[in-house]
Formats: C-alpha cells, structure tokens, sequence
C-alpha cells in the first residue's frame, strides 16, 4: 500500500525544486529591484550580498512551515491519503500558476498562490468526504477548514497593500524633504542620523524579529524579551556613530551601505517569509508519511491530527532549498523579466512604457490632479515653493553614449524602499504570518515613486495602468489559484492514475512556455530602439532604418497574400487571424514612432540631419501599415456580415495584382536585408507598372458596373482594396525615393 505515496514523496520532492526555480523567478523582484534599479552597486555584487541572505533566510524560516501544515485547514479531519491529494494538488497547480506569470513578466504573490491552493483543494477534498458521509451536512465544511486563520492570513494579505503604498509614501516624502534630490551636498550629521535608523530598523526586525520562531532564538530570548527600547536604543547610538565614522573619516558613501545592507537583510526576510510557499508543502507530506508508515493503518483510515504538533523543520534540507533558490537567481532569464516590470513601473525619467493606459487609470490621474489643485490651493505659497525645491531634480549631463547608464531611481528612494519592505515583512515573519513580500515590496516601491513625483503628466497614466494591471493580476491568481487547486484535486481523488497524467501536463507546459519565452527574448533583443549603450550616426540611422524596411516589406507581403486567399476562399477564421496580424504590425510601428524623441536624443552631433529622414521612413511605413489594416479590417467586415463572394473576373484581377505586389515586395525586402541600394531604382520602375495595373482594374470595374454588376457591396470592397492598393504603392514609392536620395547624399 505504501509505493504509491512513496512516488507521490518522489514526485512532490521534483515538483518542490521546480516550484523553488519558478517561484524564485518571480519573487526576484522583491529584493532585487532597487539595488538593480539604483545602480548603486554592480550586479555581480548585488547577486552575491542576495544570495548570502537567501541562505541565511532559509534557516530562519522553519517557524513558518506551520502554516502548510495547519494554517488552512483542520489536520485532525483528514486522513492520510485525503491530505496527500491536496498536497499533490497545491503542488502542481502552484507550479503552471507562477510559471504563466513568470513568462508574462508579471510580478505575483507566491503567498496568495499557495495559501488560496490549500484553501480550493481542501474545501473540495472536505466537500467530497462529507457528501459520502449521510450524517455530515454541508455545514460541517467548518469543521474542516481553519477558516480562523486562514481569514486573518487573507486579511493580513489584503492590509499589507494598502500599509505598505502608504508607509512607503509618508516615509519616502520626508525622506526626500530631508536630503532632497542633491543628498551628495547634506550634512554628514544627516547621514549619520539616516544611517543609525535606518541600519537599526533593519537589524533589529530582521535578526532580532526574524529569528523569533526558529529554534536560534531560545538561546537569546532571555537577552531580549523586555528589553526591546533598551535595545533599539542602544542600537540607535551605536550604528549613528559607526555611519558617522564611515562618512566623515572613511568618506564612503551611507545611502551605499544601507542599499547593501537592505538587499541582504531583504534577501534574507523573502527566504525566511516565502520559503514555505515552495517547500512547505512538501515537508509536510513528508511528515504525514513519517507519522503514516509506522502506524500500520489504512491510508484512507489514518488520522493526520499529528499534523497540528509543532514539528522541528530539517536544517539541510532549508539549506538545500536555499542553494537553489541562489542557482536560479544568477541563471533564471525569466527572473530578469519580472525585475524590468518592477523597474519600470518605479523609474524616476521617462521611456518606453510598457502597459497601455485605460479608462480607469485615466479616471484616477484626473482625480489626483484635481486634488493637488486642491491642496495646492491650501498651502502657503512660500511653503509650496519651500517643498517643491526639495523635488527639484539636478540636470545631469553625460555623453550620449553613457546615457543608457542612468539609474531608473536614486540612492535616497532605493534605500527607503529596502528598508520599509525588510521591516513589514519581518514583522510579519515574527508573527508567523505569510505575507505577501511580492505585495509589500511592489506597493512600498509604488508608494515611494508617487512621493517622489516619479509619475509624471508624460507617464502618470501609463504607471497607475501598469500598477492596476499587476493588482488586478494578484487578485486574479487568488481566483484561479482557489478553483484550478480544487479541479486537480477532484481529479485526483477521482482516481490515483491522474497525477502521472497531470505531471506530464506540467512537464509539457513548462517546456513549452520557457521556449516561448525565449523567443519573446530574442525578439525583444532585436528592438533596439528603446535603450541605446552607443550614440547613433549617419551609418545607424541606415542600418536600423533598413533593418525595419526589410522586415514591414515582408510582413506586408505576406498579409496581402493572406487575405486575397482568405477572401476568395470566404474564411471568416483566417481573415480574423489576419487581422490580428496586421494589428501587431500596426502596433509596433506605433511604437516606433512613440520613440522617436528618444532616438533623436540618441543621434551624434553629426548626424542629427538624419532624423528628418528617419521621421519621414516611420512616417511611410505607418502608411503603408495602415493601408493594409485598412484592406483586412474591410475584407473582414464584408464576410464577417455575410456578404456575396467577389465575383470571379474581381479575385482574378486581384490575384495578379498580388503577384506583382508580391516579386516587388520580396525584391524590397531583399535589397534592404542585403543593402544592396544600387538596385532601388529598378524597383521604382516595377511598381509604376503595377499602378498602372491598378489603375485598369478600377476602370475595369466601373465597366462592370455600367454593365452586369449586381452587389453595391461587392463594388464597396473591391473598390476599398484597389484604392487602398494604390495608396500602399505610392507610400513605398515615396519610401524608396526618399531613402534612395538620403543614400545617395550620405555618398
């Protein structure tokens, strides 16, 4: 009876090592991003100082391994094998859960994910036992659900967002107040102070909170307990002297230390508070099974009220946990993903942004700057311009080609987001509650980029969409997480065979979102107009210039293609998959565009002539785009509504249209893609004669018309393309001509 449940050991200990690497690559993000995005400290030395206090974490964290075992549901009401199933069931759903995230680069909370899994599968396992039970009613599923607890760690999930932005907030605003944005010129006494707080905040919380619960801390709880103010106090004076010392004498940098300080203590608080998300589940399946195999009961008769007892955590396995939790840091692309999201959404300047503004976040910019007007209309106008001298930014002139080397945010708002995020999470770690350190760390990094007037008119809109895109993407894993845990965990209980099936359903669907995202990477690399680490000259604006040339013209040629096929074959289903192609073209041209300032800013001082022409070449390949958007969105339209089939002599007509269309537009492509410019001009001389065809065909179908046509929406279509074909042509046309002149000049 026993080696079924030892393969589910075997397979819950696989899916722990790949629920640690999954849910490492989206919690990155939560002690990495403001040493990263600060740029105070080099990489390399920041991936070292984090990985030290992930292994120091790890140790710590054996008090909150609790909180699988009996933080959502009653032990004592399961059996054996009931809780082997839920177990199983967490495992597999927490681990398709972050791996989707992951992939999006969207930051979500490991703690939701893991907590609402227990909770969906084991209401669903309760459920099941009391519908074969007759003297059990449905209102017994509270005897089998901690719902105490599991409440208060829902409630203190949910509270922790709006402390954390606020805190946040309050703490970065007269942070900024005290140093303002020229903190290299304040007093040393003001660092000195800032370094004694702020060090004294984060050692005292995480060394002295975060190893409550653990079993170091008996050794020192008589030092502690009800000495607390002694010790901050003490603590204070102490660390104020030592930053002194290092400022004034050693002249080094306080708001540094702090930054290197704050990684590794949040380092250590992310690994002490989210440990058990990723392996909790599975050492408490260990335990079920110790407790089981020596009792030489059934498994479906064998109580697991030895559950509820504290149980010491295995040192060496934390630390093995710990070692690939470090493994996947340094090597997880995906982590780098999820890092940039939260970067961006916080950056002090401006760029590409990377969520689209809607209606909501529209709403709530246009409420902030009403009551800004409202307060501003309060406060005195000495103390307004007082305020606001301490938010003005230093102009900090660089080389264009060390532009890319600016830091999304400075060192005063990095150091205030390490130290509030390490000090909220601890305090939850000392009172054994999983917090969400993606919630807290995200919310405090938000909070302070909104005091610090981070979010702009320019980026305002763009940041609250991205901010309301990731909350709402929080609630939505607790959602997903509560149904997709209870589903597999009627699949398994409904026969044992589907975890294999399950487990290859994971297996294939993390192979194939990794190779997804991998080429999502490589694509992204190729766009290389957003951050620039060289200044552009005349040469870069013809490359990058051809390099979009060639790949429009291909994508172009093969729309058209698309939908004359489509239309003539009358496939409703191709047409719409056609036009959402021609809608990502579209997009990404516009994006082109949206980042012209930046590409201007790029250009050296000798080439700033080309950016008229480099204007002019997105200016014609948006026209281009559009008259193919134009043509889709039609041939969409007329079939989606049922509308006749164009009439034989039309789709001809169209079709050896397309086949001119087709060699001229492989012909461009190939030119640009090889650079071969001396040829441009025989390619002017094609497209004059597939005008020329264009033009017969609409003379043509006015024939028709005055004759034998009987469909005025069949003349509307058939029209729409021509004339849409014609203005296709003459954009690339004028693309041509101006690129074949600006080469020719640059000769």
């Amino acid at each position: 009876m026993g080696d079924p449940y030892v393969l589910m050991l075997v397979a819950l200990a696989v899916l722990a090592i790949v629920d640690l690497v999954v849910g490492v690559s989206n919690d990155a993000v939560n002690f990495l991003n403001s040493a990263i995005g600060s740029k105070a400290i080099s990489v390399r030395n920041i991936m070292i100082i984090a990985s030290v206090g992930v292994f120091f974490g790890a140790v710590s964290s054996s008090g909150m391994m609790e909180v699988a075992r009996k933080g959502i549901f009653n032990p004592s009401m399961f059996m054996f094998q009931d809780v082997m199933f839920i177990f199983m069931a967490v495992m597999i759903t927490d681990i398709l859960l972050l791996d989707v995230f992951n992939s999006l680069g969207m930051p979500t909370s490991t703690t939701v994910s893991i907590v609402f899994e227990l909770l969906g599968s084991a209401v669903v396992i309760a459920l099941i036992k009391i519908s074969q039970n007759d003297n059990e009613t449905f209102s017994a599923i509270w005897n089998y659900i901690n719902y105490n607890t599991a409440s208060d760690i829902i409630l203190g999930i949910l509270l922790s967002v709006v402390v954390a932005f606020t805190v946040g907030a309050i703490v970065q605003y007269f942070s900024r107040l005290i140093y303002s944005f020229n903190f290299e010129s304040r007093p040393a006494y003001i660092n000195s102070l800032f370094g004694g707080f702020a060090i004294t905040a984060i050692t005292y919380f995480i060394i002295i909170k975060g190893l409550k619960g653990t079993q170091f801390y008996g050794s020192i709880e008589d030092y502690l307990e009800g000495n607390t103010l002694e010790i901050v106090a003490f603590s204070f004076v102490i660390w104020t002297l030592i930053s002194h010392f290092l400022t004034k004498v050693l002249k080094l940098d306080i708001l540094v230390i702090i930054i290197g300080v704050g990684t590794f203590s949040l380092a250590m608080a992310f690994a002490g508070n989210d440990l058990v998300n990723f392996i909790g589940v599975p050492i408490a399946a260990l335990n079920s099974y110790e407790a089981w195999s020596i009792s030489n009961i059934a498994p479906d008769a064998f109580s697991m009220g030895s559950l509820a007892k504290k149980v010491p955590s295995n040192i060496w396995l934390l630390l093995l946990a710990g070692a690939i939790m470090v493994i996947t840091l340094w090597t997880s692309s995906k982590a780098k993903s999820v890092i940039e999201t939260g970067i961006n959404l916080s950056r002090q300047g401006e760029g590409h942004e990377k969520f689209q503004p809607n209606n909501v976040s529209r709403i709530v910019v246009r409420f902030s700057m009403f009551l800004n007007a409202g307060i501003n209309y309060i406060i005195p106008k000495n103390t307004q311009t007082y305020i606001n001298s301490k938010f003005e930014k230093p102009v900090v002139k660089l080389p264009k080609d060390k532009t890319f080397e600016m830091p999304a945010f400075d060192l005063v708002r990095a150091s205030v987001n390490l130290i509030m995020a390490s000090v909220l999470i601890s305090i939850a770690t000392s009172m054994k509650l999983p917090l969400s350190t993606t919630y807290v760390t995200f919310m405090v990094a938000m909070g302070t980029s909104l005091a610090d007037r981070a979010w702009g008119r320019e980026s305002a809109v763009y940041r609250v969409a991205g901010v309301l895109n990731v909350i709402g993407g929080w609630f939505l894993t607790a959602i997903i997480a509560f149904v997709a845990a209870g589903i597999v965990a009627y699949l398994i209980s409904w026969h044992i065979a589907m975890i294999p099936v399950l487990l290859v359903v994971v297996a294939f669907l993390i192979t194939r979102n990794s190779i997804a995202h991998r080429k999502k990477t490589n694509e992204i690399k190729r766009k290389t107009y957003i951050e620039r680490s060289e200044s552009i000259t005349i040469n870069g604006v013809i490359e990058e210039s051809a390099d979009h040339i060639s790949g429009v013209a291909s994508r172009i040629n093969k729309l058209y293609t698309n939908v004359v096929n489509d239309l003539a074959n009358h496939d409703l289903n191709k047409l719409r998959k056609t036009d959402k192609h021609v809608a990502k073209l579209n997009d990404e041209i516009d994006d082109l565009k949206d980042n012209v300032f930046y590409f201007i800013k790029s250009l050296d001082e000798t080439s700033v002539q080309a950016s008229k022409f480099y204007i002019l070449v997105l200016g014609y390949l948006q026209d281009s785009a559009q008259s193919i958007s134009y043509i889709s969105r039609a041939s969409f339209k007329h079939v989606n509504n049922n509308h006749k089939n164009l009439k034989k002599g039309q789709l001809k007509d169209l079709k050896e249209i397309n086949n001119q269309l087709n060699e001229i537009l492989e012909n461009i492509s190939a030119i640009f893609k090889s650079r071969n410019f001396e040829d441009l001009n025989s390619i002017l001389m094609q497209k004059r004669d597939l005008l020329t065809k264009v033009t017969a065909s609409i003379e043509k179908q006015v024939a028709r018309i005055r004759t034998d046509e009987s469909s005025p929406k069949n003349t509307t279509l058939y029209f729409s393309i021509l004339l849409e074909s014609k203005d296709l042509l003459k954009a690339l046309t004028s693309l041509l001509e101006t690129y074949e002149e600006f080469y020719l000049s640059t000769k």
